[in-house]
């Protein structure tokens, strides 16, 4: 066990037997190290249920596009912690050093004193610690659950906030309605600090504009501020200061085009300097694992039937399942092959409404545990689930390399595309199988 993962052993057993929702043990850990929240360069502070990642990875792309340096902290990790934390550099961020991650932890640790934190809370102090030591023009800021009681939100004065599409996740934490959670994501808005609103269903937006207005944020809204549409295989980007024609972004799937607008927003609000040539880079350079990722080399493509595509994606909620299947229908217009959809999921997610969108769009489902989740769906349920949803040939496996052999005995000499979806935990497993690299 490295030194970093023996901290982070250790740092997991100082949570609270009860949470009490406030941002107190995280002022007072930033209070005994010297507030190092303080000291943080310009932030763009992003909530939201489906697509903070990749929105925030957009403004990373465009931002170093334009030769600036820019941290970024994300939650949660695929194959290692130090994911979490990228510190802005020339030429490119870097993810923070073992050496600098574990320092970080110590400190905290040791200022902690013992006493009842969250872990998100003390590493989310670590981040900051080190964000504030190392010289960057920016800090993209993810919050991780809600908004309004999340550690990140200790910042008092971001450049901009940005909201991404609300649908009903971690509905243990944030209300079992949509209202109850668009107001707490609503909770990141500042006085006087323009509040990006990302494309919603009628209900979000109505709690988000009313949050706004009460804070006095300055709303920009998607559909309404700015525009974004596909036109001859170009993006093109609309607001109040004039249209963008751009590329498509690297990015697979429709709905990361509302994802680059959120992020384009944003920084034509806070940033006009920023040259179009860097958003252009941006886009076509973009990344963000497991989000319509394409494995092209490894060991799960050696496993997989032979001439399959394989996609891995961690959506895990309707929404997620929603703009999976429209990016699969998408993809079987331009290039038929028939959809197998390998699914694993924890037992906190409605997998049941992730399902719903692929009746009718994949031929075979194939269920499986998503390894060293204790709250995981049982395979067997999940393919119960699968049949009631109207897809029959839905099967158990007890591990991905086995759904994969399923496939194998399974079909006939037709290509497949395989989807593998239901949890970020999953698409981490089978990147850890393949030997995948997160840099």
């Amino acid at each position: 066990m490295d030194q970093h993962d023996a901290i982070l052993s250790r740092l997991l057993t100082l949570h609270p037997k009860r949470i009490d929702l406030s941002l107190g043990r995280v002022t007072r850990l930033l209070e005994a190290l010297g507030r190092p929240d303080a000291k943080l360069p310009p932030i763009i502070h992003v909530a939201g249920t489906n697509g903070k990642g990749s929105t925030i990875a957009f403004l990373r792309a465009i931002l170093e596009a334009s030769g600036a340096r820019a941290h970024v902290y994300t939650s949660p990790h695929l194959l290692r912690f130090n994911e979490r934390i990228r510190l802005g550099a020339h030429g490119g961020g870097k993810l923070i050093s073992d050496e600098k991650l574990s320092a970080a932890l110590e400190r905290c640790e040791a200022v902690n004193n013992g006493e009842p934190v969250t872990f998100f809370e003390i590493t989310t102090a670590a981040a900051m610690l080190v964000f504030s030591e190392t010289p960057a023009e920016w800090l993209l800021l993810e919050t991780g659950l809600g908004g309004r009681y999340d550690a990140t939100n200790i910042i008092n004065a971001p450049k901009a906030t940005i909201i991404t599409s609300i649908s009903r996740d971690h509905t243990e934490f944030l209300g079992e309605t949509i209202d109850k959670i668009a107001y707490e994501k609503a909770g990141i808005f500042k006085t006087n600090v323009p509040a990006i609103i990302g494309f919603q269903t009628k209900a979000a937006a109505r709690v988000l504009e009313r949050e706004a207005r009460r804070t006095y944020a300055p709303l920009i809204v998607a559909g309404q501020d700015f525009f974004i549409r596909e036109e001859n295989a170009r993006l093109v980007f609309e607001d109040e200061h004039g249209l963008l024609d751009l590329p498509l972004p690297k990015l697979a799937g429709r709905h990361q085009y509302e994802n680059a607008a959120g992020a384009i927003a944003a920084l034509r609000a806070i940033a006009p300097e920023i040259p179009t040539k860097a958003i252009e880079e941006g886009l076509i350079g973009t990344e963000w694992p497991a989000r319509l990722q394409r494995l092209l080399r490894g060991k799960i493509i050696d496993l997989a039937p032979i001439g399959a595509e394989v996609w891995i994606d961690g959506g895990h909620n309707e929404d997620g399942g929603r703009v999976l299947a429209e990016a699969m229908a998408e993809f079987h217009d331009r290039a038929p092959r028939p959809l197998v959809l390998i699914c694993g999921a924890q037992t906190t997610k409605d997998v049941g409404a992730l399902l719903r969108h692929f009746s009718g769009l994949a031929r075979i489902i194939v269920a499986t545990p998503v390894e060293g989740e204790h709250k995981s769906w049982p395979p067997e349920e999940i393919a119960a689930l699968a049949r009631a949803e109207g897809i029959p040939q839905a099967f158990s496996a007890p591990s991905v390399e086995a759904a994969l052999e399923v496939l194998n005995a399974q079909t006939d000499q037709q290509p497949l595309r395989i989807l593998i979806a239901g949890s970020l935990y999953l698409a981490a497993t089978v990147l850890s199988i393949n030997g995948s690299q997160i840099e």
